[in-house]
C-alpha cells in the first residue's frame, strides 16, 4: 500500500509502498482510509524538531486524523461491521490503569497515540483497536469527519466551563481556535474576542463568526477586551495558542473570578507566569489535553449532523495525499486552515 513514511530521521516524509497492515488481535478493526489530516504535530515530525528527535522511532508511518470504513474485524469486535463509515480517538488507552478506569482513558498512563508511538493513518490502509473508533453518521461530509479529533480538542476546551451569555477571549486563531469560535457560538457565548497576529487567521477568524479580533502586535490586548467589554473583562480565556506573552496578557484580560481553559503547548517546559495575578484575581485554570472519551465525540457528531456548527471556512484546502509536500508547505507558511488528503474514495 502506499503510505507516508519517516523513514529515517531528518526533515520530511516520503511516499513509499510498504506492507499492507493485518489483524493480530481479537478487537482489532482494519479501516480503509479515506481522508486524513495534517495536524501541527505532524508538522513537528516533518520538520523534525527537538521533540519529534526525542519521541519518534524511525521508520514509521505518520498521521493521527482520519475517517475511513471498516473493511475487516476481529473475532471480538462487537460494535462495528464491515462498511461503517468511522473516525478515530488517537490516543489509544491499555483499559487498565487507573484513569482508564476512572473515566479518563484520554490521559491513560500507558496509552499510544496514533502516528506518534506507532504507525499511523498517512496510508491507504490502517489497524487499531475497536475502543478508539467513534462510528459516524453518513449524513456528515468526509472532509469534516476526517478533522473530528481537532474539532475535539476545541469542544473539550471550550466546554470545559459554561459559555452561556459569557465574554469569550480566544487566544490564537490557528485551525482549532477558529473551530473554538464557533463551538463558543454554539455554546451561547454572548461575545468572542479574538487574539491573533497572521493577517490569514485573522480574516478567518471574522468569517467564522469573532464579534471582535485584535492583533496584539499592533494593540494592546488588555486595552482593547476591557473598551469592548465596558471595562468588565473577559469572563473566560481559551488559550489555544502556545505562545507564553498570549497567555499572560489573556490571563491579565480575564475579570476576577473568571476562568481560563488552556490547550496550548508551550516551547519551552518552563515558562513565566503571571502567578500572582492569577491567585489574587482567583481564576479557576483547567488544563486540556485530548477528547474526552466518548463524550465529546457525541457532542461533535451531533453539532456536525444538526449544523449547529459549520467548519467549512477552516477546512480550506482538500488536495491528493501525493501532493503532500505542497500540503505541509501551506500549513507551515500559516496560511492555511485545516488541510484534508483524499487517499481513496
Amino acid at each position: 500500500m502506499k503510505a507516508l513514511l519517516k523513514k529515517e530521521p531528518g526533515k520530511g516524509f516520503t511516499l513509499e509502498n510498504v506492507e499492507e497492515p493485518v489483524i493480530k488481535n481479537s478487537d482489532d478493526v482494519k479501516i480503509k482510509i479515506l481522508r486524513t489530516s495534517i495536524c501541527g504535530t505532524d508538522v513537528h515530525i516533518y520538520e523534525w524538531n527537538k521533540w519529534a528527535e526525542e519521541r519518534i522511532k524511525t521508520p514509521q508511518i505518520g498521521g493521527h486524523e482520519f475517517v475511513g470504513e471498516v473493511i475487516e474485524i476481529g473475532d471480538n469486535v462487537k460494535g462495528l461491521v464491515p462498511g461503517d463509515i468511522v473516525a478515530s480517538e488517537t490516543h489509544i488507552p491499555c483499559k487498565v490503569c487507573y484513569q482508564c478506569k476512572t473515566g479518563n482513558m484520554h490521559v491513560c498512563k500507558d496509552m499510544q497515540i496514533l502516528g506518534v508511538d506507532r504507525d499511523g493513518v498517512f496510508a491507504e490502509y490502517a489497524v487499531v483497536p475497536e475502543i478508539v473508533l467513534w462510528k459516524l453518521d453518513e449524513s456528515i461530509p468526509l472532509k469534516y469527519a476526517s478533522v473530528m479529533e481537532p474539532l475535539g480538542n476545541a469542544i473539550h476546551t471550550a466546554t470545559a466551563t459554561d459559555l452561556r451569555a459569557k465574554h469569550v477571549l480566544i487566544t490564537g486563531a490557528g485551525p482549532i481556535g477558529a473551530m473554538a469560535i464557533q463551538v463558543a457560538k454554539a455554546s451561547g457565548a454572548a461575545t468572542i474576542i479574538v487574539s491573533e497576529v497572521s493577517e490569514y487567521r485573522i480574516n478567518m477568524a471574522k468569517e467564522v463568526g469573532a464579534d471582535l479580533v485584535i492583533n496584539p502586535s499592533k494593540e494592546n490586548l488588555y486595552e482593547k477586551v476591557m473598551e469592548f467589554t465596558g471595562n468588565h473583562g473577559a469572563d473566560v480565556l481559551l488559550e489555544m495558542s502556545g505562545n507564553v506573552t498570549a497567555l499572560n496578557d489573556g490571563i491579565k484580560s480575564v475579570r476576577n473570578a473568571g476562568f481560563v481553559s488552556i490547550l496550548g503547548v508551550y516551547n519551552e517546559e518552563k515558562i513565566p507566569f503571571v502567578m500572582n495575578t492569577a491567585v489574587f484575581k482567583n481564576l479557576t485554570i483547567q488544563a486540556i489535553t485530548g477528547r474526552k472519551m466518548f463524550e465529546t465525540w457525541h457532542i461533535a457528531t451531533q453539532w456536525l449532523k444538526y449544523n449547529r456548527i459549520n467548519i467549512d471556512k477552516i477546512v480550506t484546502h482538500e488536495i491528493k495525499m501525493e501532493d503532500f509536500e505542497k500540503g505541509f508547505e501551506l500549513m507551515m507558511s500559516g496560511k492555511s486552515g485545516k488541510i484534508v488528503m483524499k487517499v481513496s474514495e
